[in-house]
């Protein structure tokens, strides 16, 4: 375990420190998202005391809140319930699991139907039938933000966590972290903490993502906790080059062309962000939209206004003009990876810790491959779920031992007090970017590229563990830097021991999926990462916990 930054976090010690905030509750949820919200609804709803803290405005951060979401809802139909488990297993790897599967499309059909209740406006189809396999973030995140204030959540705004709090025996026992406005640190004591900060997308400015650096991946780790599926985290989402907008799905109508305006073979097609990358590596690639009749047209508008803002803007008509595009890195966001849980509850390999959402690995569900919604929007609702009702049932069974025991700030990397070593986070972030955003390097990989990324990532994380950043945003930003180093330390170490092509991991050394390596890969450290195999098996037994 690293040694604490701030020794006690005892509430006898705390009075000493300059704090915005010092808070005892039961839960600690950390990260406001659609993951998050849920996880405080759970909790509250089950009678805990929950205190949630974003590092931006709860309701509007992130990338579910930024625009439209899919959602895999579907009806308790067998035949439909079969259809939907079917149509991404290959895609995946063969890595789902279907009770998983099960569970999720259970849960999110109930609290979709929720949704509902609590007056979210969905749409009605031609039949009359309300349409509810798609949420408009910018509502779906007010009304998630309205319920769980309703529930008696307190939501610490603009107060990004740094460091998770442990107990004597390992078990985490909340947080501490700094206010962006004033500047502040706060610190809340909690009998149980739930990881919901999203995935890690490198600062790359994909949609809503430049808050998603990792951050709660890095704290998990630095309390014990393991990550499962890392190598799973090459996700690009096609955008036009001008533009962050990532959302994907109108490219389906789009025609991809040279510069000359003759069609790039293949780029269409279901491995058409292959073909774009490779294409990209060389020359640029234009789109245009020119398979949308009108009809569709005027839906895509009202469907999904912010990704024709950019187009406007511009002055650009993009059913009729082309416009250049380009491939940003969304990583985990997309991607499967995130923090091992070991059962049905949500919970990590550390007592006291939970994770759900895009933070929380998703391969239970989508093996090796999603993308954007359906089930990552299904799997931030169901885990936020389990992961709150779980963690308030904890945090009751701790009783008055969750405010009497001592506690200590776990996490070192750039927050070394009296280190004369000082790194600027910018030159760091743009180091890792130079590893992680090459299409050559990331998304087509090979033995060699990983072997010499890695080795240069190495020598990253020992600059940053050993620094310190000062006060205020500087420390912020050191530590996102320091969360996108490690996070792209378990993601090429993981890639470099699957040595085969499975998902969204492809290994050009490895071409094919071999039947041996049907398997996942935990990983986890910090300054020594390693990486071990985990059977299948093993995770049809996490579903012992009824949700």
């Amino acid at each position: 375990m690293s040694s604490p930054h701030w020794r006690s976090q005892s509430s006898s010690t705390t009075s000493n420190i300059d704090v915005d905030h010092n808070l005892q509750t039961d839960v600690l949820v950390i990260g406001g998202g659609p993951a998050g919200t849920w996880a405080a609804w759970s909790a509250a709803s089950a009678g805990a005391k929950v205190v949630l803290v974003d590092k931006g405005y709860c309701g509007t951060s992130g990338c579910a809140a930024a625009s439209g979401n899919g959602v895999w809802y579907v009806p308790p139909d067998a035949e439909a319930r079969e259809t939907a488990k079917a149509s991404r297993e290959a895609l995946g790897g063969f890595l789902a699991n279907r009770t998983w599967m099960d569970r999720v499309l259970d849960q999110t059909y109930t609290n979709v139907n929720l949704l509902a209740e609590w007056g979210y406006p969905f749409p009605v189809d031609e039949e009359g039938k309300p349409y509810r396999r798609s949420l408009q973030g910018p509502e779906y995140m007010r009304l998630m933000r309205k319920q769980i204030k309703r529930v008696g959540v307190t939501i610490l705004d603009n107060s990004p966590a740094l460091q998770l709090l442990v107990d004597a025996e390992g078990a985490v026992a909340g947080a501490t972290g700094t206010n962006r406005q004033t500047g502040k640190q706060w610190v809340v004591r909690a009998g149980a903490v739930i990881i919901a900060t999203g995935g890690c997308a490198f600062l790359s400015k994909a949609l809503g993502c430049n808050v998603l650096t990792g951050d709660g991946y890095l704290m998990a780790a630095e309390a014990g906790a393991e990550m499962s599926g890392m190598e799973f985290s090459n996700a690009y989402g096609i955008s036009p080059a001008f533009s962050s907008v990532t959302k994907t799905l109108f490219y389906n109508w789009a025609t991809f062309t040279y510069e000359d305006g003759t069609p790039i073979p293949g780029a269409g097609s279901q491995r058409g962000r292959s073909v774009i990358a490779q294409t990209l590596l060389t020359q640029p690639v234009y789109a245009i939209l020119d398979q949308a009749n009108e009809d569709m047209q005027v839906h895509m508008r009202k469907a999904q206004p912010n990704f024709f803002l950019p187009f406007d803007r511009a002055g650009i008509d993009p059913f009729n003009q082309r416009f250049p595009v380009t491939l940003r890195l969304e990583g985990t966001v997309r991607g499967t990876g995130g923090i091992r849980i070991v059962d049905s509850t949500c919970a990590a390999s550390v007592r006291g810790l939970y994770a759900a959402g895009d933070a929380a690995t998703r391969e239970l569900i989508c093996g090796g491959f999603t993308g954007g919604g359906s089930h990552n929007a299904a799997w931030a609702i169901s885990s936020g779920c389990w992961a709150g009702k779980s963690a308030a049932e904890y945090a009751k069974n701790l009783g008055d031992w969750t405010k009497q025991r001592p506690v200590q700030a776990v996490g070192e990397a750039g927050l070394i007090s009296g280190s004369q070593h000082q790194i600027k986070a910018e030159e760091v972030i743009k180091a890792t970017q130079a590893e992680v955003f090459p299409y050559d390097r990331n998304l087509f990989r090979k033995q060699e590229g990983l072997t010499a990324s890695l080795q240069r990532l190495n020598h990253l994380w020992q600059e940053i563990r050993s620094s310190q950043a000062g006060d205020g945003r500087n420390i912020i930003q050191l530590r996102e830097a320091a969360a996108m180093v490690a996070t792209a330390r378990w993601m090429y170490s993981s890639a470099l021991e699957r040595k085969e092509t499975r998902g969204m991991h492809k290994h050009l050394d490895f071409p094919e999926m071999d039947v041996h390596q049907q398997h996942y890969l935990v990983s986890g450290g910090l300054d020594e990462v390693w990486v071990r195999n985990e059977g299948l098996g093993s995770e049809k037994e996490l579903v012992g916990v009824s949700s």
